[in-house]
């Protein structure tokens, strides 16, 4: 029930020739927002709303910021009617801008011209995309009611603003690394706003791996065990042996390595789509994508990969054994060559190739599965998301976990004075763990390493979308 006040004000307004029509479909939509029936619709109502569409939920914050008269925090029928009421205006405006040829809707061709008139680079594929997300009768164009409804809830009525909310309302699926880098757009290549996302991944990702680090120490301490030693017993020998402080070895190195394997990655895998594109202008499909990904992240860790040495190795240290990071560096260098710091180097390449074709493989075909049975309009939830992503990792993980193990125990050799030289190869370190500890011990540290998946994407997901906020940038 509406308040004397809201009542009032609706009143004023449906004096102003409100069709009857547009009053019902107008109530209609406020009665879906209000999800307890109280009347009103607050952040955590059209939060709901939005994720169901796909898009993030700073925009509610926004618009209950344009259309809440009161500043109470919450939004009345009355207020919703007098805001979207002028709102639907401006979107009238810019779709008749946008239709051409007028005739009531907006065809592909039409909506690349468009966006070419106010300076924004679309290729085709983008542009089809785009298409598809507001298409919800599957005409391949965009009639009015399409267009009013989708950005019914956009925050604003700014051209521009508008296609930021179009463009920029999936979510971008963040894990602990990602292999297949981020696209971004050619205005968010010239503007300059590509690194802030990439410095926003880069704080999420830090702080990700502060977070689960001793559970990174726990599994590589199983990996270089060739005993049979459980979790708990390597926990408490880890404790006993330097304390609390001690889980975090090698994490001050693991942080360290973030900003040039990102900063290598994205413009080795910014070279590679430009080589695969040629001449042409095309949008690269998911397997073309993987291909640059999957090179972009063997030349990444290629220049990199000293220092994933040297993080096992401090992550092994015993106390007191290096002072400090360069310390480490120079003793392993004047004792052992400089060879030594691509020690697993082999195995670590070619577990890139299975981990990220299967995370890829998997992770697009359950979001196939879920568009499949829900209509083309309804975008997959966060939690979703994360669940589809940690699974499609989880599975990577296991096929290319072996190699992992083999790198680990290659790269901590030194650490352990007596080493067979039938055991300084890949092939000689493959059988000697499958002949004294039989296939399981491929797996040995897995646990660890499954168990900190979802905290470490969750983690990541949290900083990343405050890290983008402070930075200025949208969460895509």
């Amino acid at each position: 029930m509406l308040n004397r006040g809201s009542a009032a004000k609706k009143d004023e307004f449906l004096n102003h020739h409100l069709p009857h029509e547009d009053e019902e479909r107008l109530e209609k939509v406020f009665a879906n927002l209000d999800r307890d029936g109280n009347g009103k619709i607050d952040i955590h109502d059209l939060s709901v709303e939005l994720k169901k569409l796909g898009v993030h939920h700073h925009y509610a914050e926004k618009f209950i910021q344009q259309s809440d008269k009161t500043q109470s925090g919450d939004v009345s029928l009355a207020d919703f009617i007098l805001y979207v009421k002028e709102h639907e205006k401006n979107l009238r405006l810019h779709f008749s801008h946008l239709d051409k040829n007028k005739d009531g809707k907006i065809d592909l061709d039409e909506l690349i011209r468009a966006f070419q008139e106010l300076g924004v680079p679309l290729e085709r594929q983008e542009a089809t995309n785009l298409l598809q997300r507001m298409d919800q009768d599957g005409s391949l164009n965009i009639s009015y009611d399409e267009w009013r409804d989708f950005l019914l809830l956009a925050p604003s009525s700014d051209i521009h603003q508008l296609i930021n909310y179009w463009r920029h309302s999936t979510y971008l699926d963040i894990g602990e690394d990602m292999n297949v880098p981020d696209d971004f757009t050619q205005t968010e290549m010239q503007t300059g706003m590509w690194w802030r996302h990439l410095a926003a991944g880069g704080v999420a990702g830090a702080v990700s791996r502060t977070c689960t680090a001793p559970l990174d120490r726990l599994k590589v301490f199983l990996q270089v065990q060739s005993s049979r030693q459980t979790i708990s017993e390597c926990l408490r020998s880890m404790l006993k042996e330097g304390g609390v402080a001690s889980l975090w070895r090698g994490n001050g190195i693991n942080v360290l390595k973030i900003a040039p394997e990102t900063a290598i990655k994205f413009a080795a895998y910014e070279q590679i789509k430009r080589f695969i594109k040629g001449d042409g202008d095309h949008t690269l499909g998911m397997y073309e994508r993987f291909c640059a990904g999957a090179l972009a992240g063997g030349i990444s860790q290629t220049a990199i990969y000293p220092l994933e040495v040297l993080k096992t190795r401090l992550a092994l240290r015993k106390t007191g054994q290096y002072k400090s990071i360069l310390d480490a560096a120079t003793k392993i260098y004047s004792n052992e060559g400089v060879m030594s710091f691509y020690r697993g180097y082999i195995p670590n390449i070619l577990g890139i190739i299975p981990y990220a074709g299967i995370d890829l493989a998997v992770y697009e075909t359950l979001k196939k599965k879920y568009l499949k049975t829900h209509s083309s309009n309804e975008q997959p939830g966060f939690w979703l998301l994360l669940a589809c992503g940690s699974c499609s990792s989880t599975l990577g993980q296991m096929c290319s976990y072996p190699l992992a193990l083999v790198r680990t125990r290659l790269q901590a050799q030194v650490t352990q004075r007596s080493v067979d030289k039938v055991n300084t190869t890949m092939t000689g370190v493959f059988r000697t763990i499958v002949q004294k500890e039989g296939v399981l011990g491929l797996y040995r540290g897995i646990t660890p390493n499954f168990i900190k998946v979802m905290p470490a994407v969750s983690i990541s997901y949290v900083v990343y979308e405050y890290s983008s906020r402070l930075l200025g940038v949208n969460m895509t």
